[in-house]
């Protein structure tokens, strides 16, 4: 570690500028990544951050003399430079019981002076030195600044005692010192704080009038601008400014339903209608959900847990998943080989975040294989309403063999008034007729898509292999397509996101090692493993990295909301209490622990 420096307050030489005086810079920060343990992790961070003497070069992504581990998250045009305030570190001195603090402590670039969090707005510029910058967002909730204060509770801390600082794009390079004097030079055009803008997204309550504001403000950066405009479409509960949230489940757990048809629809896939014991109306679903099925196939060996995708009509009152036969799948081989019509199996409530949208915008339904399933059921919702939106059906598969709803889709779209439909056969059969049972010899690429020239303000809504995913993914965002447009739904586990951890050689979810627990029972439904709770553990999330479940999070304390998770079944308490719940039906894994048996969608 660095040595100790004591955190430098300067005096105020005498004023020489006409335009205000805003504050000045007392120390001029700067670090290059480094490699840290951490509960038994090696973690790629910036957070240290030294004081230097003289003058240094602020540049548009950069100060000469400093990086970032992680770009996506601390870097880039948007955040170039992080603030923090002087009279922060003495608030958290008496607020944490602590002197240890030295300038950089917080991560920042610039520890200043007279530059509140409460009074410093979105958009305005401000003269350092020979350089002009322009505030662009607040920090974001990481971990790492935890770390390098020794305090896990500080990314929390930060958001709910509103200082969390603040980044500035770099309108004009130039030189900067410390001691140099911070003038502004306009404001931005909703003085709308930094706090405010904080507390928008982080904390409960986000009125419509002030999102639009926020969104008004040409300087936030794009990030921030998603997380708000999510959070003004959101139809659910929860923060869809910063986790993707569906509606609340229409019952908690698992509930028998009755299997009242079975439907081949190819060599490989069948497709099962599930219905209410005493007749009643299943709850509506929304386009693109799935169910989660908990299915015995033996005794002997227990059950397992499986997520699939609903192919019929949402607002049926019954339900219908497909299935694929897939070579020594055991929840799979027992539905194709033994279920029966008047059989009973235990299914949790729709769910999902997979889902049609409702705006006017072209839609494009890419699937490949049995990925079909979702995107069938947004065809069908599309034409139950006569929607007049164009509407790009794009299929690959094998041969007709392998081609599942084929005459259902083509009846789907030939109703529709707005269609381009295209069908890939990679392997077409020797009675397979092209221009009758598929268009076109060959794999769903993005390649063969950018030849369609689809609209590239559409909706895209993508579900397949996953390499098929990423290549079309990246393929329509080279046509000009808005990441945000782009949608997937993978099969089997989503990937894991850990900010700054060295990656490691991948393993089967596993058991933890060591004695196992004697508490709950924690099913991971994704990686079919069931295991019980143990004290040993702080949290679920902790449980889940100890079993090399694939997980997402970035502060770990309860406020970015990365590690929000379906909670299929079973209850949680929370510690700490997360700063703003998570959507019914969900949990923040991150900072709660098992109240009874669980079912998580991991």
């Amino acid at each position: 570690m660095l040595a100790s420096q004591p955190v430098v307050t300067m005096k105020h030489p005498k004023r020489t500028r006409s335009r205000p005086l805003a504050g000045r810079l007392l120390s001029l920060n700067v670090g290059q990544p480094r490699e840290v343990e951490w509960q038994g992790k090696t973690v790629r961070t910036a957070v240290w951050k030294h004081p230097v003497e003289g003058p240094r070069m602020v540049r548009k992504v950069n100060i000469d003399g400093d990086d970032q581990a992680d770009r996506k998250a601390h870097g880039g045009e948007h955040r170039a430079v992080f603030v923090y305030l002087i009279e922060s570190y003495h608030y958290w001195e008496r607020e944490l019981g602590r002197n240890d603090f030295v300038n950089g402590q917080f991560g920042e670039n610039f520890t200043v002076e007279g530059l509140s969090d409460e009074e410093v707005c979105i958009g305005d510029r401000y003269g350092i030195g020979t350089a002009v910058f322009e505030v662009t967002q607040p920090r974001v909730t990481c971990f790492r600044v935890g770390i390098r204060m020794n305090d896990p509770r500080i990314p929390a801390l930060l958001v709910s005692h509103h200082r969390p600082g603040f980044y500035f794009r770099v309108i004009e390079e130039g030189e900067v010192k410390a001691g140099d004097e911070i003038v502004k030079l306009a404001s931005g055009p909703e003085e709308m704080t930094v706090v405010e803008t904080d507390s928008l997204l982080y904390l409960p309550g986000h009125p419509r009038q002030q999102l639009l504001r926020a969104l008004r403000i040409p300087a936030l950066s794009e990030g921030w601008q998603g997380s708000f405009r999510a959070l003004l479409d959101q139809a659910g509960n929860g923060n869809a400014g910063l986790a993707a949230t569906s509606p609340p489940p229409a019952w908690p757990g698992f509930r028998r339903l009755t299997v009242t048809g079975i439907e081949h629809e190819c060599a490989s896939v069948i497709s099962i209608r599930l219905e209410d014991p005493d007749g009643a109306q299943l709850p509506a679903a929304q386009p693109g959900q799935y169910l989660t099925l908990r299915i015995e196939p033996d005794k002997k060996t227990g059950s397992v847990l499986r997520n699939y995708s609903m192919s019929g009509r949402p607002d049926a009152g019954h339900y219908r998943i497909s299935v694929k036969r897939e070579q020594h799948g055991t929840a799979s081989g027992y539905l194709h080989r033994r279920l029966r019509v008047g059989d009973q199996l235990e299914v949790a409530a729709p769910r999902g975040t997979f889902i049609l949208d409702h705006t006017e915008a072209p839609v494009l339904l890419i699937s490949a294989g049995i990925g079909a399933t979702p995107v069938l059921a947004m065809l069908q919702a599309l034409a139950e309403h006569h929607s007049e939106r164009e509407v790009w059906w794009l299929h690959g598969a094998r041969s007709s063999r392998d081609h599942s709803f084929a005459a259902e889709a083509r009846e789907l779209l030939a109703s529709l008034p707005n269609v381009s439909s295209h069908v890939y056969y990679s392997r077409p059969g020797p009675k397979d007729v092209e221009g009758r049972d598929f268009d076109s010899r060959g794999r769903l690429s993005a390649p063969l898509l950018a030849e369609l020239e689809p609209p590239p303000d559409a909706e895209a809504y993508l579900c397949g292999p996953t390499p098929f995913m990423d290549e079309v993914s990246a393929g329509l965002a080279a046509m000009g397509l808005d990441a945000s447009c782009i949608h997937t739904e993978p099969f089997g586990p989503a990937p894991g996101l850990t900010p700054g951890i060295a990656s490691k050689p991948s393993r089967t979810p596993h058991p933890p090692d060591g004695q196992p627990g004697s508490g709950p029972t924690i099913e991971f439904a994704r990686d079919n493993l069931a295991v019980r709770w143990s004290d040993d553990f702080a949290s679920l999330l902790e449980l889940a990295e100890a079993c090399d479940v694939p997980v997402r999070w970035s502060c770990r304390t309860g406020v970015c909301h990365n590690c929000e998770s379906t909670l299929i079944a079973g209850s949680v308490d929370y510690s700490p209490d997360p700063v703003e719940p998570p959507a019914d039906g969900n949990v923040l894994i991150c900072c709660s622990k098992p109240k009874d048996d669980i079912v998580l969608d991991l």
